[in-house]
Formats: C-alpha cells, sequence, structure tokens
C-alpha cells in the first residue's frame, strides 16, 4: 500500500498540522516548529526515514525550487519602501552585526565552532539560510552541524515573539501617552496587509517600465515560470565567475536575489512571480519538505545534545544585536524598543511580525483613531524590518558563512 502517492498525503498531512496549529495560535507556535515536531517524532516511532525521499520532493525542492524562491523575493520586495525607511534598514543591519560578530567571538569557547557557523545564518534570517547552512555542512560531513541549522530554524522564533511583544507594548504605552497628551496627529498609514507579501497596501499608479508587460493572454503560468528560471540560470552562471583579485565566487543564491530586483524593476519579471502563477505553494512545500530530510539523521540523543548551544548561541546573539541596536537608535534618534523589534524579526520574519504588532495595537488603542496613530508609527518599520533582516540580509550572511566550514 505505501508508495511515492501515500508518502506525499502523509508529508501533506504534517505539513497541514503545523500551518492549522499556527493559526489557532496566531502564530504564536510556529508551523515550521510543529511540523519539524511531528516528523521528527515520527521518524523515531512510526514514519520510514526515506518519507521525504518517497515523496519525490527532494530533488524538485533542493535544485530549481529554491533559486525559484530567492528569484522570487526579488520580485515581492518594494524598493520605494525600503527607501522610505533607511533608518530602519541601518538600525536592522546593525542589530544583525552586532548578533554575529559577538557569538562568533563568544560561542566558540562555549560549544563547537562548526554549531556557530551553522546556526548563525538561520538565526538571522529564514528558510534559504537555513538550506544554504545544511546543504553547506552536509557537504562538509558535518550532520549534527545540518541538524543544529534546521532545529535553530525552527526555534528561533521562541524567543523573538516575546521580545518583541514586550518591546512593541511598551513603546505603543508610552505613543498613546504622547497622542492622549496632544501635540501629536496621525502620520497615515492604510491599515491594509499584503498578506502574501508582508507590506503595506499601495495606491500609487503602477511606474512606466523598459520592458512593456506581457499581455495577459500570453502570459501563461508556465510563461512567468519560465522567466523566472531564466532569471534563476543566470544566478547558477554568474556564481561561478572568480571575482578577479579576489580569487573567490559569490553565491548563486545572492546574484538570484539581486536578479529578481532588477528584472522586476524592468519589467521582465511579474510582480509577485511565483504567487501570481499560482505556484508559490508547492514550491515552498517542497523545500520546507526538503529540510526537513535533514531530520532523519537527528537521534534523541543528537537532539539532546544540540539544545544547549541553541539556547547559547541565541542569548549571546540577542545581546550582540540588542548592543548595536542601542547604539545605532542613538546615533540616529530612533526609539531604542521599536529599533530592536525591527531586527528582532531576524527570528521570524512575516507574517508574525505583522500579526504581533497588529495584535498589540489593538490591544493597546481604545479608539480606531488610537490604533490608526500607533499603526502608522509601527508597523512600516515592523515590516521593513522582515524585509531587511529575512529576505534580503539573511541571505548574503549565509552564502558567507558556507565558505567558513
Amino acid at each position: 500500500m505505501y508508495n511515492f502517492a501515500l508518502a506525499f498525503v502523509l508529508c501533506a498531512a504534517v505539513y497541514i498540522i503545523g500551518e492549522v496549529v499556527s493559526t489557532a495560535t496566531k502564530a504564536w507556535i510556529p508551523s515550521v516548529f510543529v511540523t519539524a515536531a511531528i516528523i521528527l517524532v515520527g521518524y523515531w516511532t512510526v514514519l520510514p526515514t526515506t518519507l521525504i525521499s518517497d515523496a519525490v520532493l527532494i530533488p524538485f525542492g533542493s535544485t530549481i525550487g529554491i533559486y525559484l524562491l530567492i528569484t522570487h523575493m526579488g520580485t515581492v520586495i518594494s524598493i520605494k519602501q525600503l527607501l522610505e525607511q533607511w533608518k530602519t534598514i541601518v538600525v536592522c543591519l546593525a542589530g544583525l552585526a552586532g548578533m554575529c560578530v559577538l557569538a562568533l567571538f563568544v560561542c566558540p569557547l562555549l560549544m563547537d565552532r562548526s554549531f556557530v557557523v551553522a546556526g548563525l545564518p538561520p538565526l538571522t534570517g529564514g528558510i534559504v539560510a537555513a538550506t544554504t547552512m545544511m546543504e553547506a555542512a552536509n557537504a562538509a560531513g558535518l550532520k549534527e552541524a545540518a541538524v543544529f541549522a534546521i532545529a535553530m530554524y525552527c526555534v528561533q522564533g521562541f524567543a523573538g515573539y516575546p521580545l518583541t511583544a514586550v518591546c512593541l507594548q511598551l513603546e505603543g504605552k508610552k505613543l498613546l501617552k504622547e497622542y492622549r497628551n496632544g501635540g501629536v496627529s496621525v502620520a497615515g498609514v492604510s491599515n491594509a496587509v499584503d498578506a502574501v507579501n508582508g507590506k503595506l497596501e499601495t495606491t500609487e499608479s503602477p511606474r512606466k517600465k523598459l520592458l512593456p508587460p506581457t499581455p495577459a493572454k500570453w502570459n501563461s503560468v508556465v510563461v512567468m515560470l519560465g522567466k523566472l528560471g531564466f532569471v534563476a540560470w543566470l544566478a547558477t552562471q554568474l556564481g561561478r565567475v572568480v571575482i578577479p583579485g579576489l580569487n573567490m565566487t559569490i553565491s548563486g543564491a545572492v546574484y538570484a536575489l539581486v536578479l529578481g530586483i532588477i528584472f522586476t524593476s524592468i519589467g521582465f519579471l511579474d510582480e509577485n512571480a511565483l504567487n501570481k502563477s499560482n505556484s508559490y505553494g508547492i514550491v515552498m512545500f517542497a523545500l520546507m519538505m526538503y529540510i526537513f530530510d535533514g531530520l532523519k539523521d537527528c537521534t534523541p540523543q543528537m537532539l539532546g545534545s544540540i539544545i544547549g548551544p541553541m539556547v547559547i548561541l541565541i542569548v549571546v546573539g540577542v545581546a550582540g544585536m540588542a548592543v548595536l541596536c542601542f547604539v545605532s537608535a542613538k546615533i540616529l534618534k530612533l526609539p531604542f524598543l521599536l529599533a530592536f523589534a525591527t531586527a528582532l524579526t531576524a527570528l521570524y520574519g512575516f507574517p508574525p511580525n505583522a500579526i504581533i504588532t497588529e495584535n498589540t495595537c489593538n490591544a493597546l488603542a481604545a479608539t480606531p483613531e488610537e490604533k490608526e496613530y500607533l499603526m502608522s508609527k509601527m508597523f512600516p518599520p515592523m515590516i521593513v524590518g522582515g524585509f531587511t533582516t529575512v529576505t534580503i540580509t539573511s541571505v548574503i550572511i549565509a552564502s558567507v558563512f558556507a565558505k567558513m566550514f
């Protein structure tokens, strides 16, 4: 009875359970944590360790799937939003620098250096960073480090959520006190959220691009995927080019992100390409399953041995982030609590950043006007923080750290 189809159904079932739990808890319990926990316990009990291989998801997820996703990420970045929130970007970059520097100096004294190298990029970002480090660790023959990268990706949110909630609560109360005392006005922000891409809905008219849009009748799903694939192929080729004078290459993943932005800005790629082609779900599903396949090598003993290093890396990393966020916030004259909250988006990304922010505003505001004021102050930087940390910087950090084994 067991074959590739049933294996696919079982993978889908555990993935769905994770999504249901995440939705029911308003993302306070991450779907990736639930799915990973079920698969791991399943491997130790009733599920075959070849489950994901049997579902034939790995060949797609580990190759073209990840490059399609990274290129797609470039099609959803709002350059205008990033420019408007440049101070947020600087604070987030400073926070990530503080996290990496302090962890690289302190953590090797307390744990295996391979854990630090494998765990830091997932701690600074999302699925792409976790995938990159898992592959790099496996290529170096470091199975425990590969599992460590996956585990870090699955649990980092548990540190980020409560810290962010506390920061936003304290900052929100301060903002409300100023608002209720008079002298401030609502800056104006659309409360509409692009629930797919994690950015504010805008009403600006589309700008004219270098290339005319593909007529709708010709812009089929395969055409959109083919264009994404072409840009992804260019990225793989550039990733093989040795930089003159440096005698090194830059990861194709970095090129995929940059080329995705460029080719979208000139009109070659469709904005929000994977979702527009109704392909985002299957690509993400295959990629997530590919990551979770790495858990087949994790024994209860191995899991017990990495829990301590995970806690240490998170504590030291977040402490380093807080220090440089504080310094940069003072220099840029930004409120530290909000600055720290935006940097903490590295630990969970979208949609939790949007959910936590809106829930905080709903809880603190006594009137719709107060909510609008809080949203105008806290929502835009939180969304841009997620783009800066998870979508952009973590890809670059992972490409650098993958060469450090």
